[in-house]
């Protein structure tokens, strides 16, 4: 049995989790010094950010298990299980704590001080977010231009949901260093914390819509998530590629995991041969599908004469 590969996503992950602790580790000591409600929640952020980081390493090292006899699909789905408990916790640990600390700095505000500490530490965040979300970035574009995708497109249909949790995460995070920069800015230039106490719970407003986007689409695959129809496409062209196959009536393809497929199909074979060597080619065929790199397992039928044949645009 062949065990898949977890590709290059990671090195996407490990990235993130360097860049993530460095910068959770400034932002607390810029929020402690500064008192800044902005920066406090950058850091509730970027601490979510390093534990979701850890579930993710989870996630990829139990997805990348030998298939058995108590899990013969294989254990592809764990991912999907472990990157739901990581976008719970950004939930939790990063959106929930933001809002509330700038609800709690509206009603009790504390003026905030250094705030040349709070722009250094802000600018050093955005470099090493930037080169942990560059990294996403690349790997997502070069997945979207194998399937004729663009990047946005490829991560939210994506069957691999750690990059996809790199790759919003990181998003946000530069979205939210943006954020708390005009929150303190405007702190310093009006005097008042209320621009810095939004700027806190819009922080974990965004965290909040990046977790139940991240919740949902893990979501989906767990229950049965339908591929689309660009990888149907690419299926089909290399079962018809065969040359005993003459024709597909059809065809289901499930993700059983990470860029991992259950493939059954009924299809018409080329002549009229003895069932032994019927057989024994419908098994060749079998195997060779799953040599790709993204067939679990491969599960042929013969056709019927009267079963119309499936018809696909780009094949």
């Amino acid at each position: 049995m062949k065990r898949h590969k977890p590709a290059h996503a990671s090195v996407t992950v490990l990235i993130a989790f360097a860049a993530n602790i460095l910068v959770a580790v400034a932002k607390s000591v810029a929020a402690l010094i500064s008192g800044s409600a902005s920066m406090t929640a950058e850091a509730a952020h970027s601490w979510a950010d390093t534990g979701n980081q850890v579930f993710l390493l989870i996630a990829e090292r139990k997805a990348a298990r030998k298939r058995d006899k108590t899990h013969p699909m294989g254990y592809g789905r764990e991912a999907y299980v472990w990157s739901m408990i990581a976008a719970f916790g950004l939930f939790t640990a990063g959106a929930v704590v933001s809002v509330m600390h700038g609800i709690q700095q509206l009603i009790t505000p504390e003026p905030a001080g250094d705030f040349t500490l709070a722009y250094v530490v802000l600018a050093i965040a955005f470099v090493l977010e930037g080169v942990s979300f560059a990294q996403a970035f690349r790997q997502s574009r070069k997945a979207a231009r194998e399937l004729d995708r663009n990047t946005l497109e490829q991560v939210l249909k994506s069957s691999d949901p750690t990059l996809r949790a790199v790759f919003a995460e990181d998003g946000a995070a530069l979205i939210g260093l943006l954020i708390a920069f005009a929150g303190i800015a405007l702190h310093q230039a009006t005097g008042s914390t209320v621009p810095d106490a939004v700027g806190s719970i819009l922080v974990g407003i965004l965290l909040a819509v990046v977790a139940v986007v991240l919740i949902d689409r893990n979501r989906r695959f767990l229950v049965g998530q339908a591929v689309t129809s660009d990888v149907e496409e690419a299926m089909a062209r290399r079962l018809l590629g065969f040359p005993e196959i003459e024709r597909i009536t059809y065809l289901h393809l499930e993700f059983v995991g990470p860029r991992r497929l259950y493939l059954v199909a009924a299809v018409d074979i080329q002549g009229d041969h003895r069932e032994h060597d019927v057989a024994v080619a419908l098994r060749r065929v079998e195997r060779e599908l799953e040599d790709h790199e993204m067939v679990e397992e491969a599960v042929l039928t013969l056709a019927t004469a009267d079963e119309p044949s499936l018809v696909f645009p780009a094949v």
